[in-house]
This record gives structure tokens, C-alpha cells and sequence, in this order.
């Protein structure tokens, strides 16, 4: 099994969920997050002041498949972030050990 981790902006949410329900990837996990990489973040003004906002607002999807599977849902994922600017985000892929389902304490693949 795969973990797959994707930085991504905020109003491609939606995208990305409605390509991974149609590729048939069942569970994922969404968190709100902050950061920045070649972006570096920008300047705004606010009640007249200048403020640099380096960490800027991102989601993390994260994503946990069968071996099998991995190649597609990363392309799925993938396809449906990019906008070709910079700030689309990133992917990482780690393996995964065990996953197991508290309910019933299915194991493997079978808990996913």
C-alpha cells in the first residue's frame, strides 16, 4: 500500500475530489494547511500597512491506495491540480506498513 500526500491550492479542492470519486478512490483525508515553496509568498496591504505573507493558504490531500492503484490516482490527482502556474503544489508517495479498520479490524488492503 501507498500513502499519497498532495499539497495543492485551495480552489482546486473541488476538482480533485469530483477526479478521484470518478477514478473510484473511496476515502481520503483534507486538511487546511499554510506554507510555501518557489512561491515564497507575496506583499499585501492592509489599513494602510504593508505585510509580507510568506506562508500562504494550501490543502493537503492525503490518500492511501493499494500498490496497484498508485500510478493512476497520482495522474488523476495530478491532472486535475494543474493550473501550469507556479504554486500547484507537490505529491509525495510513502509506502505503508499496515492499515487497519478500528470497526471491525480488517487489516491490509481490505481496511482501506
Amino acid at each position: 500500500m501507498k500513502k499519497i500526500e498532495a499539497i495543492i491550492q485551495p480552489f482546486k479542492l473541488e476538482d480533485v475530489k469530483e477526479a478521484l470519486k470518478h477514478a473510484g478512490v473511496d476515502g481520503m483525508t483534507i486538511t487546511e494547511v499554510r506554507g510555501h515553496g518557489r512561491q515564497k509568498g507575496h506583499k499585501e496591504v492592509y489599513r494602510g500597512q504593508e505585510y509580507n505573507v510568506d506562508l500562504l493558504p494550501k490543502i493537503k490531500v492525503e490518500i492511501v491506495v493499494p500498490d496497484g492503484r498508485l500510478e493512476e490516482t497520482v495522474k488523476t490527482l495530478a491532472d486535475a491540480a494543474r493550473t501550469g502556474k507556479l504554486g500547484d503544489g507537490k505529491i509525495f508517495v510513502t509506502a505503508v506498513e499496515e492499515a487497519i479498520r478500528i470497526r471491525n479490524s480488517d487489516r491490509g488492503e481490505g481496511a482501506l
